[in-house]
């Protein structure tokens, strides 16, 4: 059979991506008071949008409700739940904003739209072109990131732009691998450390969207080139793009993470992922801090925590330096 011709879906899914850009919401701040948590269970709510772009749709399953025959709905339903789980029990957060936010989602958005989002109050996927992408609501590690999206919103509000930008893509794919890793019960040394796997249709030669072990090598493919994420300073991206690189760039931090979690061993959401979220939920972590200000509190979390000279102290600052990051408390983006 003819290659399929992927040009026009490639440029569809770039577009969605300038849209998603559009939408973001403006932040609702309210910061998670320490130890504040009345985990009264996640409150879902699915709807379907019958392939339009209206939001909310039609409510289709509720909390309680059993799975029906829809699997958008029912993977949006689940994963909803997964992430609500993942923050109650690694964190003692109560929903995305600590205070028992419902959690909401819309399914079958748009024409073959390419992309999920978080819109500041609800999760909305699309079902994919068909030629590069499948549904959305596939991928744990994508609804964990999106709704993490969420979790920033209302912590540490980091500005979407360049570095402090790519910051918040980063914790949204720490957060998003977690929950996958969570539910499957996965150590740091048997997670794929992928983030939207199986997302590409089989006409696709690549993994994943990103790869926090790998940056640069979660896809090869003719229509889509080659993964152009950096995994270390060295090749960092310069662009005025994708609001100064926030997609590629992220690849910088998340390799720090995986270096940490690595090294660190065991479950990663125990010690480093603690201390990641401590650092995100940290009212003195500024909103424009940049890769070396947030490499900074982590360390400094990590010693708060575990102690200074501590193993875990020691792993944040190692992976940092490999991936050329130097630490600087008073730095911004």
């Amino acid at each position: 059979a003819a290659a399929p011709d992927l040009t026009a879906a490639a440029g569809a899914a770039a577009r969605t991506l300038e849209r998603d850009r559009q939408v973001r919401p403006p932040a609702r701040v309210r910061r998670l008071a320490a130890g504040e948590i009345a985990a009264t269970g996640p409150k879902r709510t699915v709807c379907d949008a019958h392939s339009t772009e209206r939001l909310p749709g039609d409510a289709v399953r509720r909390e309680g409700e059993p799975a029906g025959g829809d699997a958008a709905v029912n993977e949006a339903y689940d994963g909803l739940g997964a992430t609500y789980t993942f923050y109650r029990e690694a964190f003692h957060r109560n929903s995305i904003d600590g205070r028992g936010l419902p959690l909401d989602a819309t399914v079958h958005y748009g024409s073959s739209y390419d992309n999920a989002f978080w819109n500041g109050d609800r999760m909305v996927f699309g079902d994919g072109d068909g030629d590069v992408f499948q549904r959305f609501t596939l991928s744990v590690s994508v609804i964990g990131h999106e709704l993490t999206h969420g979790v920033t919103q209302y912590s540490a509000n980091l500005d979407y732009r360049g570095q402090s930008g790519a910051l918040n893509e980063h914790v949204s794919d720490v957060f998003g691998a977690l929950v996958e890793q969570f539910r499957l019960g996965q150590s740091a040394d048997r997670a794929t450390w992928l983030i939207g796997a199986g997302l590409f249709t089989p006409k696709i030669k690549g993994t994943a969207l990103r790869s926090m072990k790998q940056p640069g090598d979660a896809y090869d493919d003719p229509v889509l080139g080659k993964d152009p994420q950096p995994a270390t300073m060295s090749g960092y991206v310069a662009t005025d793009d994708d609001m100064g690189g926030v997609h590629l760039n992220c690849g910088i931090p998340n390799h720090a993470f995986y270096l940490a979690a690595s090294e660190l061993g065991g479950y990663a959401w125990e010690r480093a992922g603690r201390i990641w979220y401590r650092t995100l939920t940290d009212a003195k972590l500024p909103s424009d801090v940049n890769f070396a200000g947030f490499a900074a509190a982590t360390a400094r979390t990590a010693a708060d925590i575990y102690g200074q000279g501590s193993a875990e102290h020691n792993a944040v600052q190692a992976a940092w330096r490999r991936v050329e990051v130097t630490p600087n408390g008073a730095a911004r983006a």
